[in-house]
């Protein structure tokens, strides 16, 4: 693969992915823009290092967190519900739709959801929505939720299974429908990231080694890299923007990249 090209999709895949814009859709406009048609054993591999540097990122950034929901399962597995338990019993919850879903549907959605319309409509809708949610007061300045709110979250993040969507922005946009702060949206839903990033690389190592092809090379391990330091840089930024801002430079950029997106799908 051609180094620019795999810059780019690390690049692209480490900013995008935690910020409410959706890593998914990049990376598919992004091929379709340089003529690469994806799949086979090769791009899947890049794909597993590329989510591995995005996973690395995040436990880093929240690596106090990332302790608390280890002792908080420890926790649950002895029937605590309190402290960590809470915030690994909220992050057990919201995960279970989007396992459902992935299973259910990953195999239609990959085949029929993933052209430009698509995007474009996905990116133009959800990103209206996360406006709309990021008027509402945050009368939560913590993780105050309990497991139906925590289930909300996840059913909205199912949704983003469809490329265009934001598993991250979908999430937020319920979090702060649920009146929680801007910080503490960001937060759990960069936390529920964390299992399903893992989970997706473990799935997609699995087709690896069912394959047969499990040496990644150089070309993985520069992109797991590369996708590393753009991640955390993004989280970074993004969190400490939404101390003091809104979410409304990402709603302004997905509304601009949807009318752009619906220009090319039907211009």
């Amino acid at each position: 693969m051609p180094f620019a090209l795999l810059a780019l999709l690390a690049l692209v895949q480490g900013i995008t992915e935690f910020l409410p814009v959706s890593s998914s859709a990049h990376l598919v406009l992004t091929r379709l823009a340089w003529g690469e048609a994806g799949g086979g054993a090769n791009m899947l591999a890049l794909d597993v290092a590329l989510h591995v540097g995005t996973l690395f990122a995040v436990i880093l950034y929240f690596c106090n967190d990332v302790a608390a929901l280890i002792r908080g399962g420890f926790g649950l597995l002895a029937g605590k519900r309190e402290g960590d338990a809470r915030l690994a019993w909220l992050v057990l919850v919201a995960t279970i739709p989007a396992i459902l879903a992935g299973a259910l549907l990953k195999g239609l959605i990959t085949d029929h959801l993933r052209g430009v319309e698509t995007i474009a409509w996905t990116t133009l809708i959800f990103g209206l929505a996360l406006g709309w949610a990021d008027r509402l007061p945050a009368a939560k300045r913590t993780l105050d939720l309990g497991w139906k709110g925590a289930l909300t979250i996840g059913a909205a993040q199912a949704f983003a299974l469809i490329p265009g969507v934001s598993r991250s922005g979908v999430a937020m946009t319920a979090a702060r429908a649920l009146q929680l702060s801007r910080e503490e949206a960001a937060r759990f839903a960069l936390l529920l990231a964390i299992p399903t990033i893992a989970g997706a690389g473990a799935l997609a190592g699995l087709d690896l080694w069912q394959a047969g092809d499990m040496a990644l090379g150089a070309d993985a391990a520069l992109g797991a890299a590369l996708s590393f330091i753009a991640a955390y840089g993004a989280i970074w930024l993004m969190m400490r923007w939404l101390k003091r801002a809104s979410f409304m430079p990402f709603v302004i950029y997905r509304l601009a990249l949807g009318l752009v997106l619906l220009a090319v799908a039907y211009g």
